[in-house]
């Protein structure tokens, strides 16, 4: 899930909707279901591929969600659960900065920016509608 969220820059409520028929693992890209309820497509790296590759092998469950929880039955994830799932995962290694799933979606954003995107390139994965939002990324760097 944390290389999904950084793979991808997805908002919180979107991976919290993903589901398993959404990802296309040949291509390395998903379909969101995003605000005002857009359809985008979105390409993650071969990393994110593999990680997802090994979750869905490791789950012996009929769950149609992309993360589900550990109980059984499985269930789809929670935002809230999401959310505490990453803030578990940085206590255990020790991360210093305040982990919440927006922040993924910053770094995301940064990484294009630094990385030559155009900014109209980098509105168009994220899922904003004007490009006022998206340049609200860029000054944060």
């Amino acid at each position: 899930m944390l290389e999904f969220l950084y793979s991808t820059g997805c908002r919180v409520d979107e991976v919290q909707k993903q589901d398993i028929e959404d990802i296309n693992l040949e291509d390395c890209s998903v379909i969101v279901n995003g605000k005002g309820a857009k359809q985008r497509e979105i390409y993650f790296t071969t990393e994110c591929k593999i990680w997802i590759k090994r979750y869905l092998e490791s789950r012996d469950d009929s769950c149609t969600a992309l993360f589900v929880t550990e109980t059984q039955p499985a269930r789809r994830m929670s935002i809230p659960t999401i959310r505490h799932s990453l803030k578990k995962l940085a206590s255990r290694t020790n991360v210093a900065v305040n982990v919440y799933p927006h922040r993924f979606r910053h770094t995301y954003a940064c990484q294009l920016l630094d990385n030559g995107a155009p900014l109209e390139f980098i509105q168009g994965m994220l899922g904003h509608e004007k490009a006022s939002t998206t340049q609200i990324y860029a000054q944060l760097r």
